[in-house]
């Protein structure tokens, strides 16, 4: 396991996660940071940059030029193992799972030799220091990234992925993960267990637009990032890409309920 340590970060930080190929969504975003004046370490990715939207190569080398620290995603750690799929853990058959026999094929074939030998370096956790916390910064659960923890998922199960976290990269106050595509803070035992959701898709309550993290003095805050989806919407169009993601972009709601806990599938 690939372990980064920033060392100690002073001021505000920005922790994201799936851009998921919207290219829109994630030149929002940097050009947030800019405003709030942070400069590319204090803006780190929980993965996933890349995924089912037209534009992924774009987002790699956006991001590579921004040249700010994070982890690699399950789709980064397939893309660089010339996986057959993303290995989201989609039901067979699903709706979700059916998009991705279109997108995923795709995807590969934008993905040059140079980006994915960038990924193939990128961590698996990103440590640092900030305000007196130790944070952890993964895509998802250490030994289960194919599967997302929700919201309401039992206190046990955030408990033993921290606990596999911190096995690896020492006593943390705080993890941040990038997997469900939820934002949302649990307190496990004291320790934070935040989720950045994602920046580049709705999180399935109707809602448009993604979300992200901020880390300030007093503490962590769940920030909505606004954006034109229309211009992803029409490049997922002109590309065929249109199995139920495109319209997500502008629904809020996520194509099909297969692998979603009940509390989301109303």
């Amino acid at each position: 396991m690939k372990i980064a340590d920033l060392g100690r970060l002073t001021g505000p930080v920005l922790v994201w996660g799936g851009a998921h190929g919207n290219f829109a969504a994630l030149g929002a975003l940097l050009r947030d940071a800019t405003r709030q004046g942070l400069p590319p370490e204090r803006v780190i990715s929980a993965g996933h940059v890349a995924g089912m939207c037209a534009g992924s190569a774009d987002c790699i080398a956006a991001w590579r030029a921004f040249g700010g620290p994070g982890v690699a995603g399950g789709i980064e750690r397939a893309l660089a193992a010339g996986a057959s799929d993303p290995g989201l853990g989609d039901a067979p058959g699903g709706a979700r799972a059916n998009a991705t026999k279109t997108w995923w094929p795709q995807l590969a074939r934008q993905i040059a030799a140079p980006a994915r030998d960038w990924i193939e370096d990128l961590p698996d956790i990103v440590v640092f220091a900030h305000e007196g916390r130790r944070w952890a910064v993964v895509h998802a659960a250490p030994g289960d990234p194919g599967r997302p923890l929700w919201p309401g998922a039992a206190e046990t199960d955030f408990a033993r992925a921290i606990t596999a976290c911190a096995a690896a990269a020492g006593p943390l106050d705080g993890l941040i993960v990038g997997h469900s595509g939820l934002a949302f803070e649990r307190d496990v035992d004291g320790i934070a267990w935040i989720d950045a959701g994602a920046i580049g898709l709705p999180p399935h309550d109707t809602r448009r637009m993604g979300r992200y993290i901020r880390l300030d003095t007093d503490g962590a805050r769940i920030l909505r990032l606004d954006y034109d989806p229309a211009p992803t919407f029409a490049a997922m169009v002109a590309s065929g890409l249109t199995q139920g993601w495109d319209l997500a972009l502008m629904d809020g709601r996520w194509p099909g309920a297969e692998g979603l806990p009940d509390e989301m599938r109303e």
